[in-house]
């Protein structure tokens, strides 16, 4: 069981420069961003960073992450819990410039007086891999699909919408 604490600051180019390797955890409480997205989070996220530089001499960091999630469900908003994963490749850079010069298979990432906030970097991740909509089980689910819709717009979606000529017809005086 992986109980190691990863820091909060690195340093990516001597990282890279050994070939090394992080992996622990990160407190999901520790993360702003995700929390305004999504809610308050209890728990870890597992983080695998491996830090190198490729046969072009760009450093990069291969990187992976899973964390289960309290998510808010679309329709009732109470939380569901959804596994979030991610397998991400970060190029390391130091300007703007640099970062267009990066193949498409890299995503940048600014390294800052040779530092590299991973919290930042991981809370991006997070953020990145949320999926687009949550909904609980219809059965499992506190409203009904007939909770969502009103009585009158059920009704006035039945009748035929009138032709949006008529008032042009009402202009030329054409009955």
């Amino acid at each position: 069981m992986l109980t190691t604490r990863l820091p909060h600051r690195v340093e990516p180019y001597r990282l890279a420069a050994r070939a090394e390797r992080l992996e622990g955890l990160m407190a999901l409480d520790l993360f702003a961003r995700l929390a305004e997205e999504v809610g308050a989070q209890s728990g870890d996220v597992r983080v695998t960073l491996d830090f190198a530089i490729d046969a072009q001499g760009r450093r990069e960091i291969r990187g992976h992450l899973e964390a289960e999630l309290q998510l808010p469900c679309r329709r009732c908003l109470s939380p569901l819990a959804q596994p979030v994963e991610s397998e991400f490749l970060l190029g390391m850079v130091t300007s703007d410039a640099l970062a267009a010069e990066l193949p498409s298979t890299h995503e940048p990432v600014l390294v800052e007086d040779e530092q590299l906030n991973l919290l930042t970097v991981v809370e991006d991740e997070l953020i990145l891999s949320l999926p687009q909509v949550v909904y609980h089980d219809e059965v499992d689910c506190k409203v009904s699909r007939d909770q969502l819709t009103s009585g009158e717009d059920a009704e006035a979606s039945r009748e035929p919408a009138a032709s949006p000529f008529d008032v042009l017809r009402h202009l030329k005086g054409k009955p």
